[in-house]
């Protein structure tokens, strides 16, 4: 037997807990993995409070992430001993995800841990650093300069916006990180922040074009406020939309698109190929800060997930959630 957090859905009562899961066969193409670490994302705190309709089959183990070392592979790509990175491609939601001490997996989903990060680093980052260093690319891909001009995150306490300052300010860009939570001021100035806009300038409704500022934009939050991101941004610029977290709407106009050439990017990690994968992950492994990346994760044991998840959806958890399996 080995121990996860499972979902159960039996006539309407909606339950997680963390149990015994008895082992599967593998079949075809699958690999098992003894997992050392996973975390916690928005989408997975989501599936384990059952406040959002994220999981398609039931019971099901949640988890969008995970590393750990192979032990059993019937996949020509991986053998015993390979460490193995998952992130996303349905695990979780379609299929069992990572939280749980022994996951098996398509091989197809996996990627080989570069040499230069260790396990658990991957895991502070997890689906949310990979998502950032992605939205780092396209904004690098679509022109964005550090001499352009400053660089909006949105979001910036969270998992996402927290990785995107460290990296933006790494690369030489000057950050203005958005946040609800102005008593975090000197987390993101840490972090590379070179200053602090409080979310209420963006996040209500806004006129379709407004004062030139951003360079370019991370955001993870949608609605109003990439809304009024796209109406602040420069002449071709670029914003990196990545999330949904204050709604799905997009109470938009055309004006920034049409008028000043502005590019909205949307950043899709869930089912991105493998080798958009690996080279985010060969960046990351090359341009994260292992100190500050300790400072902004906090370590907790598979028995703390289902309370943690709850107080990541109350906007409790600042940055980044390490689960230590065998914690």
């Amino acid at each position: 037997m080995t121990k996860g957090v499972v979902i159960t859905n039996t006539d309407g009562n909606y339950a997680a807990s963390v149990t015994d899961i008895e082992p599967i066969a593998l079949n075809e193409g699958e690999v098992r993995i003894d997992v050392s670490h996973s975390t916690i994302n928005y989408k997975d705190a989501l599936a384990i409070t059952g406040k959002g309709k994220i999981i398609r089959d039931f019971p099901m183990t949640p988890g969008i992430d995970c590393v750990g070392a192979v032990s059993e592979s019937l996949d020509d790509n991986f053998t015993v001993g390979d460490v193995v990175v998952l992130n996303g491609f349905g695990c979780g939601e379609r299929s069992p995800g990572g939280l749980t001490q022994s996951a098996v997996i398509s091989g197809k989903h996996l990627i080989k841990l570069p040499d230069n990060i260790a396990p658990e680093n991957t895991m502070m980052l997890g689906t949310a650093g990979y998502t950032a260093m992605l939205c780092v690319i396209a904004l690098q891909n679509a022109g964005v300069t550090p001499e352009d001009g400053e660089v909006l995150v949105t979001g910036a306490n969270g998992g996402v916006g927290s990785v995107s300052v460290m990296l933006l300010s790494k690369l030489g860009y000057t950050v203005v990180a958005s946040t609800g939570r102005p008593e975090e001021s000197d987390f993101l100035h840490g972090l590379g922040a070179s200053s602090i806009i409080a979310r209420d300038e963006l996040n209500q409704p806004g006129r379709p074009l407004g004062k030139e500022r951003w360079a370019g934009v991370v955001d993870s939050l949608g609605s109003h406020t990439l809304a009024n991101a796209c109406a602040t941004t420069k002449y071709g610029g670029a914003v990196a939309a990545c999330g949904l977290a204050q709604g799905m709407d997009l109470t938009a106009s055309v004006a920034p698109f049409i008028l000043r050439g502005v590019k909205l990017l949307g950043i899709d990690s869930v089912y991105r190929p493998i080798a958009d994968r690996q080279e985010a992950w060969a960046k990351l492994a090359e341009l994260i800060d292992i100190d500050k990346l300790n400072e902004l994760s906090t370590t907790i044991g598979l028995d703390e997930v289902i309370p943690t998840a709850e107080k990541l959806l109350a906007g409790q958890v600042r940055g980044r959630i390490l689960v230590d399996m065998h914690a």
